[in-house]
């Protein structure tokens, strides 16, 4: 896609849950880096206010769209609601991106810009690629970080340097082929079940490297369940992977004896 009529309709989707503090800078950098784009905040009834916040915005600039929901019920169910409202509005290509502006709105252009390849199924923002890394981070998120990509390389044999990578571009079509009802990770391990199913459909996954920045405004929501729920979905997912392998294998081998 190279001329201007061609150019794909981009949503940016952007969940929240009290992050009245951070919204605003990152929304006011996202318009500014990519004008083109619309946004869609995903409020999980914020008590701060947030998602009051985004619709009185919504009133006054037409590109921006709010999704209430009526309760907190993690990163990965606000991302598939976002999902669905995407398709229903006829989007090309569907954003992932932080609140908080760990995700630098000015970075993504060059997501975009890899998307544009109609052979991509998925691009991600990586920090663990060359020209990529992180700002401000203790040296315990660094740890968690990486581990959370070394594990599910090695169990699911995924081909990406930053499976938890949350800044990231999918093209419709993969959306509308991917099983969303059937995806039941609610945190940060949503990241890596996409991730893993993209690869499992055959996707192209392309790497971009971006700087994540530690967010200096309002609370992380990285808990300790959080980790646990990802390490244990990862694990499960490699324990299937590897039964229908030996299941392949026992298949493969009857067939050449007879």
């Amino acid at each position: 896609m190279t001329s201007q009529e061609s150019d794909p309709r981009v949503v940016v989707i952007i969940p929240t849950y009290n992050e009245r503090e951070a919204l605003p800078g990152t929304l006011d950098r996202l318009r500014r880096s990519v004008p083109g784009a619309d946004v869609l905040v995903v409020d999980d009834a914020s008590p701060d206010g947030t998602g009051e916040w985004a619709e009185q915005l919504g009133e006054r600039d037409a590109q921006v769209h709010v999704l209430h929901r009526t309760s907190k019920d993690g990163l990965g169910r606000a991302y598939i609601a976002g999902f669905g409202w995407a398709l229903e509005h006829g989007y090309d290509l569907v954003v992932e991106m932080d609140a908080d502006a760990s995700h630098r709105p000015e970075e993504l252009p060059r997501l975009l810009e890899a998307a544009r390849d109609e052979r991509v199924a998925l691009v991600i923002g990586s920090r663990r690629v060359r020209g990529g890394g992180t700002v401000n981070w203790p040296w315990y998120r660094q740890l968690i970080s990486r581990a959370g990509t070394a594990y599910p390389r090695l169990v699911l044999r995924l081909p990406v340097k930053d499976a938890t990578a949350g800044f990231r571009a999918y093209p419709a079509w993969v959306l509308r082929t991917l099983p969303l009802d059937e995806v039941e990770s609610h945190g940060y391990a949503f990241q890596v079940d996409m991730t893993y199913r993209v690869h499992r459909m055959g996707g192209r996954i392309v790497e971009v490297p971006i700087t994540f920045v530690e967010r200096v405004e309002g609370v992380s929501k990285m808990t300790g369940s959080i980790v646990r729920e990802a390490f244990v979905n990862v694990t499960r997912w490699g324990m299937q992977d590897a039964w229908r392998r030996m299941r392949r294998q026992a298949s493969d081998g009857q067939s050449l004896a007879r």
